[in-house]
């Protein structure tokens, strides 16, 4: 007994001791380095300028972009919307937006896809965690209160996923006012549609970005009669005008595609499969700072080049072939998108060399229609003619037709469209039309092609099988027509030379 108490004491002083150490020690490291402390309370599962100074900017959440330009965002969408509610819905209520984002997905049991931010989402707020929800509330004809649902931290779930940010950091990191968990969202909406009769709710009901959200929102309408409407086009609205800080990002982002093609180009040969130009193109993207391919990339050899969405890219080029590739990177949330065709081996045939002048003189010609600011349909109405002319040239298209006749054949050998927004996503801000004149600080893609089926024998056999596209990046300024992708060469004997180095 005696034996045991003894023990007991010197277990009890032990631990005292070694308490007093550790509290001596960390004593120390605060004084020595608060800075240190502060790094690692202020990690929060995302880049930050604590933990990536390297990336980010005192005061900037993403790369580039800082908190004033996301609230700025968030006013700016909420004065729309205001402004609609006003005008068209003749409403003076309070309303509400609320923009949920992405989940995790997953390809097999506890296995996660890798991790792709909801857009809308990550634009008004920088965030790139999942399910979580941004909730914008109207105070009032010009104020508005954010708060963002986060899930909270979770000792058991940053083991695995890594760390989560606190609700109570969400203003000091997000510059949103309020940070609460996302099981506080059902009941603070209902309290507030509550406190707030028959106001409207700005939710995509249509589009389902997080589960858990959209069955709030459809379980509160069952019993609710609030006037739901979207607030997708706006959103859209605004990201289809590029800031100064995204421009760059684009800039960024189309000269590491370039670069990135341009060095996949010279070291293709005869012989090479396609996952390997695949594997080079993705390499070369992310070694010079992108973080992904922006979608799955067209590597599309010989005949397989007449499949526009072709992505299967596990066919060998053989030696007398071009190879089409549509490929783009991902840098900071903003994506580039390219399409280049070149011989595998070095030289274009005859045939191959006409067709591939024709694509190239009917894209510069439309991007320069760019600077007259008009319409993404009438520059593809513009394309269709002047491709039409060019392929007349070469025997393709008979010369005895009409002009409405002319561009139905074109867009036969052309039958995709010759442009579309780009920004955040490659197929940027779906719900603008295609139909309005383009201004500065929209950035579009210009992308003629010529595609002839091996089964077309309206063609003479030599060009039959052969597929072109060739695409670029375009910012609009009052200047004129900027190319972003003007790194990548595409003139006949550029593209020649370039093809041709690894077989010199």
């Amino acid at each position: 007994m005696l034996i045991n108490t003894y023990v007991i004491r010197s277990r009890i002083l032990l631990s005292k001791q070694l308490i007093c150490q550790k509290n001596k020690f960390y004593s120390k490291l605060v004084e020595a380095n608060s800075g240190d402390i502060n790094k690692i309370q202020r990690c929060i599962g995302q880049p930050t300028h604590y933990s990536h100074p390297h990336l980010i900017k005192d005061d900037e959440i993403t790369p580039m972009i800082k908190k004033d330009e996301y609230r700025t965002r968030r006013q700016n969408l909420m004065n729309r919307i205001g402004e609609f509610s006003r005008n068209q819905l003749n409403s003076m209520k309070n309303f509400v937006v609320i923009l949920p984002s992405a989940s995790k997905k997953y390809m097999s049991d506890k296995i996660p896809y890798f991790f792709r931010q909801n857009t809308e989402f990550l634009y008004l707020t920088g965030c790139q965690e999942p399910d979580s929800c941004l909730v914008l509330t109207s105070r009032g004809s010009e104020h508005y209160s954010s708060l963002l649902f986060v899930q909270g931290t979770d000792v058991h779930s940053e083991l695995w996923d890594g760390p989560r940010i606190c609700p109570s950091k969400v203003e000091h990191h997000f510059g949103i006012e309020k940070g609460l968990k996302m099981e506080e969202f059902e009941n603070y909406l209902q309290l507030f549609l509550k406190s707030n009769p028959g106001v409207v709710m700005w939710y995509d009901l249509f589009s389902i970005v997080q589960e858990n959200v959209d069955n709030v929102i459809k379980n509160i309408l069952k019993v609710r009669s609030n006037m739901l409407q979207s607030p997708r086009f706006f959103v859209d609205q605004q990201r289809l005008i590029k800031s100064p800080s995204e421009i760059e990002l684009m800039r960024k982002s189309c000269q590491i595609a370039s670069e990135a093609i341009v060095s996949t180009i010279e070291s293709s040969h005869p012989g090479n499969n396609e996952y390997e130009i695949f594997a080079k193109v993705d390499y070369e993207c992310r070694m010079k700072g992108a973080e992904y391919l922006a979608y799955p990339p067209v590597i599309a050899g010989g005949k397989r080049a007449n499949i526009i969405h072709y992505i299967t890219n596990n066919q060998l080029v053989n030696d007398d072939e071009m190879v089409l590739m549509d490929v783009g990177c991902e840098y900071h949330g903003y994506s580039s998108d390219i399409t280049r065709t070149w011989p595998i081996g070095g030289k274009f045939t005859n045939e191959q060399k006409e067709l591939y002048q024709a694509v190239l003189e009917t894209q510069l010609q439309v991007i320069d229609l760019c600077k007259n600011f008009c319409s993404l349909d009438s520059l593809f109405d513009s394309m269709c003619k002047i491709l039409g002319k060019k392929l007349q040239q070469i025997g393709l298209i008979p010369k005895s037709i009409s002009e409405d006749a002319l561009v139905k054949y074109a867009y036969k050998f052309c039958p995709h469209h010759v442009s579309h927004y780009l920004g955040m996503d490659v197929h940027d801000t779906p719900s603008v039309t295609r139909n309005i004149p383009v201004k500065p600080g929209m950035i579009i893609t210009i992308e003629p092609g010529v595609y002839i089926p091996e089964n077309n024998e309206s063609v003479p056999r030599n060009y039959r099988g052969l597929g072109i596209r060739i695409e670029d990046d375009i910012l609009i300024t009052e200047n004129g027509p900027e190319i972003l992708t003007k790194y990548c060469p595409k003139d006949v004997d550029d593209i020649e030379q370039v093809a041709s180095k690894q077989l010199q």
